[in-house]
């Protein structure tokens, strides 16, 4: 009996480390019309791994992508044109960051970081959805975490095996 609890719970503890081990972002809740500040928690490398790459897609109607640099990573940051333009504080853009690479470092597999960016959530977004921020981790030998799946209606996170960290959208502040 004692030997199966022990089994049971050394079970549920991988399981539950395993579902936690995903490229998240620390806050989960932003309005539309407002800057955001996406901090990506990568909690380790990839399988035995360490990281030396983490790139972070910027989705469709985000805009003015600022990232914060890291001592000991290079900092690239890929430019496009969006789908459309638009207006920031009275400013027509229609073209900006479109891809963040931190690349260079050395992100241990028993080891947690954070990769910090500024955006604005543009007021196209919808309140009540979840917008979703693919990351890759790129290791050695051509090792990698793709966390690139989003949900299908119906689906949640918890579907996937990996889930790209999303944030939900609520009202714009002030009704604006």
């Amino acid at each position: 009996m004692l030997k199966r609890t022990l089994a049971t719970v050394a079970a549920l503890a991988l399981g539950s480390s395993a579902a936690l081990a995903h490229v998240s972002l620390q806050l989960k809740e932003a309005p539309v019309g407002s800057t955001y500040r996406a901090i990506f928690q990568v909690p380790h490398g990839c399988e035995g791994r360490p990281t030396n790459v983490v790139r972070v897609q910027i989705p469709e109607d985000v805009i003015a992508v600022k990232p914060q640099p890291k001592a000991g990573w290079t900092l690239e940051k890929i430019r496009g044109a969006y789908a459309k333009s638009y207006d920031y504080y009275g400013t027509p853009t229609s073209e900006g960051v479109k891809e963040i690479v931190w690349s260079g470092g050395n992100l241990g597999d028993d080891e947690y970081d954070e990769f910090v960016l500024r955006v604005y959530l543009t007021k196209d977004l919808k309140a009540g959805e979840t917008l979703h921020f693919p990351v890759v981790q790129e290791c050695p030998d051509g090792v990698a975490e793709r966390w690139i799946e989003i949900p299908a209606a119906g689906q949640s996170e918890d579907d996937l095996e990996l889930p790209a960290p999303g944030v939900e959208l609520l009202e714009a502040i002030g009704g604006q």
